[in-house]
């Protein structure tokens, strides 16, 4: 019964039904034989039986034999398994063609309705997108980096994300991209997080000397990871969050945006910060 059931199972992934599966299993093991001897065999209703053989024979994983009685022998294994392709190439060609029946009606229909709803959109919504703080937002961060050509610039408060990132970042090292970082001072971090930035720090210092880094003086509103800006406004993009201390990264989201001028901005503040604000070692060192 054990093997019967796992060889139905089987044969399911071919989608095919519960029915149709154990008549298909059936007739591998028993070869050619008779609707009522694969009920008999099989428990398949005497009433169902002749059903579930025509839809296999349709499937082309059987073959009819006519006489009386008729009788029913499997294709082989490997006939099964070509004609199963097939038939999943004729009914993806088959939808195809359905849409493409509907491509003239289709846009007519809603062509004006997604003109008339673009035009509504406020430019803010077009200026970010979001994506949930965690494998989210580090998958979008690991694309910066994949995608900077000059430089990437990262405000963070312990880089606690770092071993989410490496990869990517010693890839863009190994292009020759500038990366600085600029650190929150540990003496605004609770211990642990401030543990966790140490121990990055002393791996970054040992393991990627050509990162820079500091320490801002002052808790910094926001932070994140932006590329390539451009004081000509035309380039750069940018994943970030304000920080909000109160609620946790878990049920935050990340606003990403490639508006040139917004990363140019964010340029500005950054090197105001590294310049004026921050510390090359923080004083509690």
């Amino acid at each position: 019964m054990g093997t019967r059931t796992g060889s139905t199972e089987l044969l399911q992934r071919l989608d095919l039904k519960e029915y149709e599966a154990t008549a298909l299993a059936h007739l591998l093991s028993a070869g050619r034989t008779t609707a009522p001897n694969v009920s008999e065999a099989t428990g398949i209703p005497k009433a169902r039986v002749y059903g579930v053989l025509d839809s296999l024979s349709e499937y082309g994983f059987i073959k009819v034999i006519p006489g009386r009685p008729k009788q029913y022998q499997p294709k082989s294994p490997a006939e099964i398994l070509e004609r199963a392709k097939e038939n999943r190439r004729q009914q993806y060609e088959d939808y195809c063609n359905a849409v493409d029946g509907l491509e003239e009606e289709f846009i007519a229909e809603f062509g004006p309705r997604y003109e008339q709803a673009d035009e509504e959109v406020s430019p803010m919504s077009e200026l970010f997108s979001v994506v949930d703080v965690g494998e989210p937002s580090e998958t979008e961060t690991r694309q910066l980096y994949q995608n900077a050509s000059d430089r990437v610039f990262v405000i963070t408060n312990s880089f606690a994300y770092f071993d989410d990132v490496e990869p990517a970042v010693d890839d863009a090292l190994e292009r020759d991209l500038e990366i600085s970082v600029l650190f929150l001072d540990p003496r605004a971090l609770p211990e642990e997080k401030a543990t966790v930035q140490a121990e990055i720090v002393d791996r970054i210092a040992s393991e990627y000397p050509a990162i820079d880094y500091r320490f801002s003086e002052t808790v910094l509103p926001w932070r994140g990871t932006f590329i390539d800006p451009s004081m000509e406004y035309d380039s750069g993009k940018a994943i970030f969050l304000v920080e909000e201390t109160d609620v946790p990264d878990y049920r935050r989201q990340a606003a990403i945006t490639e508006n040139g001028s917004f990363v140019a901005g964010m340029k500005r503040y950054f090197d105001l910060i590294w310049e004026y604000e921050s510390l090359e070692t923080p004083q509690s060192a």
